[in-house]
């Protein structure tokens, strides 16, 4: 069986039991999309374990489609909202996280919708490791400055970046996504963010 469903009664990804071998890291990336990114990066690294969150049933229709294309076997999906299972998790438990495009609520009364709040840093702050990486971007600029606004004040996290140039341009292995090209295809320049869980 290439993959795993986690269902929400039971969130465990149990990479142990569903793998030869235990992966050496597990990567999360919340609201996959389509797919494209994650599958991309887990046949690029098949000793690392993924999980993706995808609520909606046609991009997870899209992700299987690829899985079964490549025999891809080391990626886990949790079909519902991320927010159960990232309570679920082991503390310490994910060597970096994606949060890419996701959708902004552009209008403030929809602000409270944003994945990006108090609440989910801390979700993300318990189960990253030490000096994991957690990626971002997006091309919708308010986000951007609403998620820098709340990343730099979360005393867990700390900006990789020293220049423009580092938010501005993505990092060497950087996997584009269907919603990254589509704004590059708009001439739009996304932002690129990269932080680290400090030390405990």
């Amino acid at each position: 069986m290439p993959y795993v469903m986690i269902t929400p009664l039971d969130p465990d990804p149990r990479f142990e039991a569903t793998m030869s071998e235990p992966p050496k890291k597990v990567w999360l990336e919340i609201g996959f999309g389509g797919g494209e990114h994650l599958a991309t990066l887990a046949k690029a690294h098949p000793k690392i374990g993924f999980i993706g969150c995808e609520p909606f049933i046609n991009g997870v229709a899209k992700l299987l489609s690829q899985i079964d294309a490549y025999g891809l076997k080391n990626i886990r999906i949790y079909s519902d909202d991320a927010r159960p299972m990232l309570d679920a998790m082991s503390h310490q438990s994910i060597d970096r996280a994606f949060v890419l495009f996701s959708d902004p609520w552009p209008k403030k009364r929809h602000h409270k919708r944003r994945f990006i709040n108090e609440k989910n840093l801390n979700r993300l702050a318990r189960v990253l490791k030490d000096e994991a990486e957690l990626r971002l971007a997006s091309d919708h600029y308010g986000f951007v400055s609403w998620t820098l606004e709340r990343l730099i004040r979360h005393p867990a996290f700390m900006w990789n970046a020293r220049s423009c140039r580092d938010w501005r341009s993505p990092p060497h292995d950087w996997v584009r996504t269907r919603y990254e090209q589509k704004a590059l295809a708009r001439r739009e320049h996304p932002a690129y963010l990269l932080f680290k869980r400090l030390a405990r």
